[in-house]
């Protein structure tokens, strides 16, 4: 725990003038973002008797070990510039809402040649319509079943309409008259566009004017005798007043608004949210916060504010936002919203009328989800506080191990050996810091050999980074054995980006995908060292999990004293009596199997174990697919595909002259001389054997080669149980 005395700017340092400041932790990590319209004012609320603090702010500035600020000109500024960097450095004290992309979107892509109706998340695209967002994605996909009979729109996926456009036959859809079947040309494009711009027009709430329209050519149907179409329009009409209903009128005068409610304690905050369009409520989100310090309800709304609008542009941002309490001061805020929306935009708390009826709403949803959402924390936090606890008291530590770290070793029968580490913080998994590794310093299967060199390799960084970025005093640096003959610190591959250590942020981005040596999967800026980013193995642990026994445990111990480290705890959790083994000990540890902690690690294990085996699947399954055309310098894939789609396999390819291959397009004469050399010297595969006859089978007897584009596996003996079993 820091003093904030110890990093305290001296008097008159800091400037009386509007700026953002971060405060940032011994690892130089960003921890809180703000803005003050005077920095001299503002930071010196946070060098009071730490006993007149909230107590997260006090926790703040005591794990804070520095601060520092940058001047801007106006207070709009500052608050651009606050946005940018709390989107950039996550940082971990800020007010953060949760659940913001959750949310479904009704979306219309009109950046296409056909439009097309879906449900969209996450990010927003260019050209796209949204409407919402909905709580549900049933919910949109109910009303679009509904205006599909008045707005036949294409709903279908692109491969779907390539497909009925090659084959000439609408999807069930267009034979039911839910869709105008514009995949097999029943609409010109210029039409279905303009139907499509309907159904954006009805969606925002211009619905007058098709009812009017669908009425008046009912009563002319049903004059001219024509009732089966007066009928038809009539069940237009119903649908369309039907979706009408899901979302009611709420206010009379066709407005267009963003109401905020906002329900606090003294520890956290729900904000909810009802988009109004046209009068209806057309979409409803809520978020919940912790309050890292005693903040006003004004300075929520803020942070709502930002979260809300600061990804949008134009009539994204309403005209009108009515809100719980205005920010102090609100000219900065309004003026930022103007600037995205690109014309005045009206930020002001209700006072009277249906607008003041509906806060109230929207007030009692924000309370309401506030309760819940502490009922449900709780129970959690009190689960996972005893997990951590549980631990702590097994394996005599000194305080409950807030970041734990777990490695596991996989491989099959001895060939793409990798490993994996896994990290929880506070009982809950951070998979923006897992780690991948390709095992380097020796050929085969050994993990206890494995094992050491994963934490070497590890620690090594953790001790470089420590050493780079000067947190050791004079005297202090890296262990005799973590440095080079000349002093320098280890560069074997431990300290340098290409080690075979991959960051990751999920199974999402990973499983299924494989690193060759010394390739990295990154999120580019986001990494750097020097400006509060996250780092690579720069932030120790307090518990090291290892998945194994004894000897696992040993080899990890073994190299961690080797680095001269003696303040991280190491165990391992052996998977046949689920024993916690501890180093330098006979006996293993025992928890109950009711143990809370026990529960924990054994989560901890089995995340590292399936993100070590999706490496390893990846790995052999890119190996396996690998080509003779793969070591060809720069033909990529694009290339390689026209190759064999020309000559129809590998073999072919290799027996046919330079000047056949300059036939296929994109290939040049150096192209294809180089492609010829590659493959004479590359060895042909071994001719395919139908496994029921025994027969010898040719290309031309229909068993192609094994290609960038029909990738074959070899068949290993056994059943595929027994194969299951050789890899770990």
């Amino acid at each position: 725990m820091a003093d904030p005395s110890s990093y305290r700017p001296r008097p008159g340092e800091i400037p009386d003038s509007p700026g953002v400041y971060r405060f940032r932790d011994e690892h130089r990590r960003v921890i809180y973002v703000g803005k003050a319209k005077s920095l001299r004012q503002r930071l010196a609320n946070y060098f009071q008797d730490l006993a007149h603090l909230h107590p997260r702010t006090r926790t703040m500035v005591t794990t804070a070990a520095s601060v520092e600020w940058t001047v801007v000109s106006t207070e709009v500024e500052a608050l651009q510039l606050e946005y940018s960097w709390i989107k950039e450095y996550d940082p971990r004290f800020n007010v953060k809402y949760r659940d913001d992309k959750s949310y479904p979107y009704l979306a219309v892509t009109m950046n296409e040649e056909f439009p097309r109706v879906q449900v969209m998340r996450g990010q927003k695209k260019k050209g796209v319509r949204y409407f919402g967002p909905y709580g549900h994605a049933w919910a949109i996909r109910d009303t679009v079943d509904l205006l599909l009979r008045v707005f036949p729109v294409r709903t279908c996926s692109a491969g779907v309409f390539k497909n009925a456009a090659r084959t000439g036959r609408p999807c069930l859809l267009g034979y039911i008259g839910k869709c105008s079947a514009p995949c097999v040309g029943r609409i010109t494009p210029d039409d279905h566009w303009d139907l499509a711009d309907e159904f954006c027009d009805f969606m925002a709430g211009r619905t007058g004017t098709y009812l009017r329209r669908l009425e008046r050519q009912m009563a002319e149907a049903a004059e001219e005798m024509e009732y089966e179409r007066a009928a038809r329009l009539r069940d237009d009409i119903g649908a369309l007043k039907k979706a009408m209903e899901k979302s009611a009128v709420v206010l009379a005068d066709a407005t267009d608004a963003d109401l905020i409610a906002v329900a606090e304690d003294e520890l956290e905050a729900a904000v909810q949210i009802f988009h109004v369009r046209g009068g209806r409520v057309r979409g409803q989100r809520g978020w919940v916060t912790d309050k890292v310090e005693e903040i006003t309800t004004g300075a929520l709304v803020e942070h709502a504010l930002q979260q809300l609008y600061g990804e949008e542009k134009g009539d994204a941002v309403p005209k009108e936002v009515l809100v719980p309490a205005l920010p102090d001061p609100v000219e900065p805020v309004q003026q930022w919203l103007a600037e995205r929306r690109g014309s005045g935009v009206s930020l002001r708390i209700p006072q009277r009328g249906d607008k003041k009826a509906l806060m109230e709403t929207v007030q009692r949803n924000a309370q309401q989800a506030l309760v819940l959402h502490k009922t449900k924390r709780a129970s959690d936090l009190t689960t996972r506080s005893r997990a951590l606890e549980e631990i702590a008291e097994a394996l005599d530590l000194d305080s409950a191990p807030l970041r734990i770290e777990c490695y596991d070793i996989s491989h099959l029968q001895g060939d793409d050996v990798v490993a994996s580490m896994v990290v929880f913080e506070d009982g809950l998994a951070r998979k923006s810091e897992y780690r991948r590794f390709q095992i380097k310093g020796f050929e085969g299967q050994d993990d206890v050999r494995s094992m050491h060199e994963v934490i070497t390799r590890r620690f090594r960084r953790y001790l470089a980074e420590k050493e780079r970025t000067g947190e050791w005093a004079d005297g202090e640096g890296l262990a005799d054995d973590a440095r080079h003959p000349n002093g320098d610190a280890a560069q074997n591959g431990d300290a340098a980006p290409n080690d075979g250590a991959a960051p990751d942020d999920g199974a999402a981005r990973t499983d299924g995908r494989g690193l060759t040596d010394g390739q990295e999967l990154t999120d580019g800026p986001a990494l750097k060292d020097d400006d509060g980013r996250p780092k690579r193995f720069a932030y120790p642990p307090q518990l090291v999990v290892v998945d194994g026994g004894q000897p696992q445990v040993a080899a990890a111990q073994r190299a961690l004293d080797e680095l001269g480290i003696d303040d991280i705890a190491v165990c391992g959790l052996a998977k046949r009596l689920e024993e916690v083994w501890l180093p330098r000990e006979d006996d293993p540890v025992v928890l109950p199997r009711t143990s809370e902690g026990l529960y924990l690690l054994q989560r901890v294990r089995d995340e590292a174990h399936r993100f070590a085996i999706t490496y390893q699947r990846a790995k052999r399954a890119k190996r396996f697919r690998a080509g003779p055309l793969d070591d060809v310098p720069g033909l990529g894939e694009t290339r390689k595909q026209a190759l064999i789609k020309h000559f129809g396999s590998v073999k072919k390819l290799r027996s046919a002259t330079i000047d056949q291959i300059c036939e296929v397009p994109g290939i040049g004469r150096k192209t294809a001389e180089t492609v010829a050399v590659a493959l004479a010297r590359a060895t042909p595969a071994a001719p395919a054997v139908n496994t029921a006859t025994g027969e010898i089978m040719d290309d031309d007897d229909g068993a192609p080669e094994t290609t960038a584009d029909a990738p074959g596996e070899p068949v290993s003996a056994g059943t595929p149980d027994e194969r299951r079993g050789q890899e770990r």
